[in-house]
């Protein structure tokens, strides 16, 4: 009898979990979007999140003020890939950045006549209008990189705006980085930053760092945080590099690596192949989140991955930590 109401107890609990029942305006569950791989999230100074994933043939668009309400708002598609040409097909990773004034769109896109990784780069568009939402995105063509390669993000620190990626060199992809002379142009002094090297890393068909994300510690360290392994492998996790913040980041040996993943699966919690992160704040912005994809059972590849949120603190070096990938069932506070 005990059993049996155990059982009833769990049944309805679930239900209720399903239903939204029980949470209130200041909570949600996760995944904030079921259909959601290569989450990119930025919070703009206008109190907008905008917020993007890969859809393979095109780029959508989200704007919301309350980051856990994407399923709920709609998107926009913003642009489509062209029938032909060198960014024809393969649309991925995309990532919306403000700079000078001026949206811009880093993306991943190959050649739908000569599809393959030794096609793929990554390209960017600009739009000029005071809303992202609005206005015409001109293309400015492919990144000047030294490789081949996917995931392209910036960041600005000091007076430098840097570019990172993940190339194809060799048999395996890096992580790179390069200073930038405008948005869509980089500078010569590209550098590879960080190779496969740990077992955790590594998957049978190609071992690949990928997805890099800039984070500013509060002491005097910056982070890049990448992904590592594959979309395809439930071992999918993120590592990590810190430098100095007064050392020069295109110098590979200014850069500490990890030995460890800093993020991985949890088999308990029934999060698999958890990665290809953003990472962005609360509004007022006392809160650091995690914005990442994960599957909810194994042995899934590449598909049902779900856009996830969590936050993360600091521990007392400084470096965040970002703990275990939450379950889906529990219930979180939304962000301050």
């Amino acid at each position: 009898m005990k059993s049996l109401k155990n059982i009833l107890v769990y049944m309805i609990s679930i239900f209720f979990f399903q239903m939204g029942i029980g949470q209130d305006k200041n909570t949600f569950t996760n995944p904030i979007l079921e259909d959601g791989a290569d989450p990119y999230t930025m919070l703009h100074d206008n109190g907008y999140y905008y917020f993007m994933v890969t859809r393979g043939n095109r780029l959508e668009l989200w704007s919301t003020k309350d980051l856990t309400q994407v399923k709920t708002v709609g998107s926009k598609t913003v642009w489509k890939a062209p029938s032909e040409g060198e960014n024809s097909c393969c649309i991925w990773a995309p990532e919306i950045h403000h700079v000078d004034g001026k949206w811009y769109i880093y993306y991943t896109a190959a050649d739908a006549s000569n599809e393959g990784d030794h096609s793929r780069y990554v390209f960017v568009l600009e739009n000029s209008h005071q809303d992202p939402m609005q206005g015409e995105w001109i293309d400015r063509g492919k990144i000047n990189t030294k490789y081949c390669g996917i995931d392209g993000s910036i960041f600005k620190y000091g007076d430098k705006r840097y570019f990172m990626y993940s190339p194809y060199v060799d048999d395996h992809s890096d992580i790179a980085i390069a200073t930038m002379s405008n948005p869509w142009t980089l500078n010569d002094d590209e550098t590879i930053l960080a190779a496969p090297k740990y077992d955790w890393e590594k998957t049978g068909e190609r071992s690949i760092l990928e997805g890099p994300s800039f984070l500013e510690g509060p002491g005097d360290e910056v982070f890049i945080v990448y992904s590592a392994g594959a979309c395809w492998d439930d071992n999918y996790s993120l590592g990590m590099l810190a430098a100095k913040k007064d050392s020069d980041f295109t110098k590979a040996s200014s850069w500490k690596r990890f030995s460890k993943a800093v993020f991985e699966f949890s088999t308990e919690n029934n999060v698999y192949g958890p990665g290809h992160h953003s990472i962005t704040t609360s509004n007022d912005p006392s809160e650091h989140w995690l914005v990442y994809h994960a599957k909810d059972k194994p042995k899934l590849g590449c598909s049902q991955r779900s856009t996830r949120i969590q936050r993360f603190g600091w521990d007392k070096e400084g470096r965040p930590d970002f703990g275990e990938p939450w379950p889906l069932e529990k219930v979180i506070k939304k962000p301050k």
